[in-house]
């Protein structure tokens, strides 16, 4: 007479999760698999023109590049079935009994959609603002004498930087003629 605990945990299936957790990182091997595939794929149709030909022409960072992933794919791969296994970061203090903060993820992306929504017809310094602003709100800040005042001040530094110093025009909607 056969017990439960005389079925092998193979018929199951109970093995073939096990298995599939303890090789988790197989699963980012896939994607650098598949990601070098596209680039090379990519880079090798690419057109070229003549005239540009030489040495080292327009393919060859995208060959380097998808090569290297085909490679890092591979020899992931392999530690990962010989039992190596990524180690947890020590530094990091998320409790992973305590629920997802949702609240929290869905205002942050409200902000975000705002910020882009809003971009264009109030401008950079308006809208990062409100960004700058709604995102310490969302993350718990609750000082409304003094967040708005950072929130505007960033948003001005960072758009006067990348305007003026870096040449990457940034809209800047109505306070364009101020600013």
């Amino acid at each position: 007479m056969t017990t439960q605990t005389d079925i092998p945990t193979a018929q199951t299936g109970g093995e073939r999760r096990s298995w599939l957790r303890e090789h988790s990182e197989l699963g980012v091997c896939a994607l650098l698999l598949a990601l070098g595939v596209l680039v090379l794929t990519d880079a090798l149709t690419m057109d070229v023109d003549i005239a540009q030909r030489g040495p080292v022409g327009p393919k060859t960072v995208p060959v380097v590049v998808g090569t290297g992933l085909l490679v890092i794919a591979a020899l992931l791969a392999l530690d990962v079935l010989r039992g190596g296994r990524g180690q947890a970061e020590g530094g990091e203090d998320v409790d992973l009994s305590e629920p997802a903060d949702w609240r929290t993820v869905l205002l942050l992306a409200g902000v975000f959609l705002g910020a882009a929504v809003l971009i264009e017809p109030l401008g950079f310094p308006i809208a990062g603002a409100l960004l700058f602003w709604g995102a310490a709100f969302a993350l718990g800040s609750r000082r409304i004498d003094r967040d708005p005042l950072i929130a505007a001040g960033l948003s001005l530094v960072t758009y006067t930087v990348f305007n003026n110093l870096l040449g990457v025009p940034l809209p800047g909607g109505p306070l364009m003629g101020v600013l």
